[in-house]
């Protein structure tokens, strides 16, 4: 059998098409597609054991809502409780600091009431920020009081809770602060100086935190003595404004000023130091030149346990990561290990410091994400893992065992599993037993763990197992979402097919209700397209695709593809898209919609293609690259032209602006917007601080200029994704009446 005929029947034994409730729907109003918690969804997240494991904390709704408190458990028995509730109902949309509503954009964070916490890592007490000031609490079942109130100098950012939870830092009017968090009253100490407009102190940069999953710009040491921190400097970056348009008043607060770094421009200068928590000069490190026109990226940065310093950069085209080490009381620096690739560097969180030195690594030099063993100097002992498979990351680590857990694909690349894997090397044993999608917390001792699993036909359940084989020790939250059968939610078909030139692309797929009739159906396609993203899976998330749900009761074939250069699948994969975006991806969406037409289940006459972001981007492209195969298509804040996305991202997958000219111009839409055929509406959010509505604007023009047809939707109050239910009805209303248009004609 050859190697796309084994993949497709591993796929289909993965997974089957099921189905759960009713065997056909019962109703979905137009609203219920817009209401956040998605069916299902409102379960425990945030899961964490207290230090000393006796309990589990948690943030839940139970009325289903987004409104969160925190939780706590017993993991022995008795039932759960309510650990904090947040003075004032916590966060509230409209009541947040531009500070924070930035920072919760960039965490694609919906959640209202209490929406992070952190415990000590060695004490009994939790951290909760709540409306820009600071809270502590000694213990699950201790008095919540605040250390930090919000005050006109702004929210309290970026907080984090020393290991012994005797003291919290937070950044605020861009420098760095300590408290002390033993209940003494004691006024915040600032640790930095000299900040100024476009120079901060212990925060991440806009691309660490969009692109890079870098939230933090500074970091306790085991002991608690020393704070590493970031210096990021990006005075030299000019403002790009946004215009509240939209805002009842003008003046102060109807602006908006983004230093943003678009492709090819500068990007902040960062820099990087230790200082004691008590006070005292900085100690300035050599972690080579990162930002500006040439530097690369600080990536990650890491406490050993033995005091030492470890610090990922990333080179400006992310083709070179290095891993180096510091003393933080001499500032001497070692260069651990050099990763190189000619695709791109996946920025990873499987690094673990161990014993005397040595560390748990990863690297996708084989073209697949396994991690090693290396010693004190960085060099390779042992390749644990190995195969056409990736991890996702590791969970744990316990040294005294012999055992290093991990999650990834090597059940399927629309799986996700548990496994142990022997330190001194051997086969990775799989400890979670049902397919689907498997997301886990370790407990500190390794005895026990938290899966949150689902699967297409199964919303997710929340255990508690035990370590050695996966055995439910408790239930921690199995509630079925009357919603969901209320709704009549079906899960799609997962399936797969192999393109003309071989390559097995997997699919979930929306079928009608009988009472729709006979096929072939006019087609929907719901597209993203881009790398690092996957959204077929073996889990819930695909069955809460609520618009095409909807469209599938009224009688569309709903389909989703994962193309090439999506994530999870090896770097040969992901990297077939390099320099050239929007070619293959539509390539690979045009054959999936020939694959269905042979098939006899969609009409290819009457083919729609709608997306956001990238698969805005995507289904612009759709139109204009495969106009014969797409008629009707709906692109929600598209990138129009990657010189106007930001450096990260965008030289990741393109390479520098000046090296790769032609394939920046092949890759924009205006390049083809003269080609563009069909129905087309273009949705935008005037105030998006991420894809600017300039991309739209500038597409706009275009149009013009080859007198192209089109509609434009546009919301002057909402950022890169619609906040308002109101907003994203009426959104949800006037898309399915566009499609419904032009695909029944």
């Amino acid at each position: 059998m050859d190697p796309h005929a084994r993949a497709a029947a591993r796929q289909a034994r993965l997974s089957p098409e099921t189905t759960i409730g009713d065997p056909e729907p019962t109703g979905l109003p137009l609203e219920e597609t817009v209401r956040y918690p998605l069916p299902g969804t409102a379960v425990p997240g945030a899961v964490a054991f207290s230090p000393d494991d006796r309990y589990l904390t948690y943030l839940h709704s139970p009325d289903r809502t987004l409104d969160r408190r925190l939780f706590a458990l017993d993991p022995d028995g008795g039932d759960p409780f309510v650990a904090v509730v947040p003075p004032a109902g916590g966060a509230r949309e409209g009541e947040l600091s531009l500070e924070e509503q930035l920072e919760r954009e960039r965490r694609r964070e919906l959640g209202l009431g209490v929406t992070t916490y952190s415990w000590a890592r060695e004490g009994d007490r939790l951290l909760v920020p709540l409306r820009g000031g600071l809270w502590v609490q000694d213990g699950v079942r201790g008095e919540l009081r605040q250390l930090v109130a919000a005050d006109a100098d702004g929210p309290a950012l970026d907080p984090r809770i020393s290991p012994d939870g005797a003291t919290v830092s937070f950044v605020r009017g861009g420098e760095l602060h300590v408290v002390d968090a033993g209940g003494d009253g004691a006024a915040p100490r600032r640790l930095t100086s000299s900040a100024e407009d476009g120079l901060t102190h212990g925060l991440a940069e806009f691309v660490a935190q969009e692109e890079l999953d870098r939230h933090h710009g500074h970091w306790w040491s085991r002991d608690g003595r020393h704070l590493a921190f970031t210096r990021v400097d990006e005075r030299h970056v000019p403002v790009y404004r946004i215009v509240h348009q939209g805002a009842d008043e003008v003046g102060e607060g109807a602006q908006e000023d983004h230093r943003y770094p678009f492709a090819g421009k500068a990007n902040a200068l960062v820099t990087l130091a230790v200082i004691d928590a008590g006070g005292g000069e900085p100690r300035w490190l050599d972690v080579g030149d990162l930002g500006g026109d040439a530097g690369g990226y600080l990536a990650r940065v890491h406490w050993g346990r033995d005091g030492r310093l470890h610090v990922q950069t990333v080179d400006r085209r992310q083709q070179r990561l290095t891993l180096l080490r510091f003393d933080p009381a001499t500032g001497a620096r070692e260069e651990l290990l050099v990763e190189e690739s000619d695709v791109w560097i996946n920025v990873h969180d499987c690094f673990r410091s161990l014993d005397g030195g040595w560390f748990v690594w990863a690297s996708e030099r084989t073209g697949f994400r396994h991690v090693e063993l290396r010693d004190p100097d960085g060099g390779l002992a042992r390749t644990l893992t190995s195969g056409e498979w990736i991890v996702d990351t590791v969970v744990g680590v316990d040294e005294e065992a012999g055992t290093l857990w991990c999650t990834g694909t090597r059940d399927g690349p629309t799986q996700r599993h548990l496994y142990a894997v022997p330190l001194a090397g051997g086969d990775p044993r799989r400890i979670t037993g049902d397919g689907g999608l498997h997301d886990v917390v370790l407990d500190h001792r390794h005895r026990r763990f938290v899966d949150t699993h689902s699967r297409a036909d199964r919303p997710p359940t929340v255990t508690l197992r035990a370590l050695d084989d996966g055995r439910v020790l408790r239930t921690v939250h199995d509630d079925p979402d009357p919603r969901v059968a209320r709704l009549g939610l079906r899960p799609p078909r997962l399936t797969s097919f192999t393109t003309t030139d071989g390559a097995t692309l997997h699919a979930a797929l929306y079928h009608p209700p009988e009472s729709a009739g006979p096929p072939p159906h006019p087609l929907v396609v719901s597209v993203y397209g881009g790398p690092h993203a996957q959204r077929v899976v073996d889990g819930w998330s695909v069955t809460t695709e609520m618009r095409a749900q909807w469209l599938r009761e009224q009688g569309y074939l709903v389909a989703v593809v994962d193309n090439r250069g999506s994530a999870r699948r090896g770097l040969a994969f992901e990297g077939a898209i390099r320099h050239d975006l929007g070619n293959l991806e539509v390539r690979d969406q045009a054959e999936a919609v020939a694959w269905l037409a042979r098939s006899g289940l969609a009409d290819p006459t009457r083919v729609g293609v709608y997306g956001w972001s990238y698969g805005g981007y995507m289904a612009l492209m759709c139109l204009a690259r495969a106009p014969g195969v797409f008629h009707v298509g709906v692109a929600g804040a598209p990138v129009t032209h990657w010189d106007g996305y930001d450096t990260c991202y965008t030289e990741r997958y393109m390479g520098l602006p000046a090296e790769n000219p032609g394939g920046y111009e092949r890759s924009s839409v205006m390049a083809h917007a003269g080609a563009i055929e069909g129905d087309l509406l273009l949705v935008h959010g005037l105030i998006d601080e991420n894809v600017h509505f300039r991309h739209t604007a500038r597409l706009l023009n275009a149009l013009h200029r080859h007198g192209v047809d089109y509609e434009l939707l546009v919301f002057p109050g909402d950022r890169h994704v619609p906040r308002d239910e109101g907003d994203r009805l009426y959104m949800q209303r006037r898309v399915v009446e566009f499609l419904a248009r032009g695909l029944r004609k």
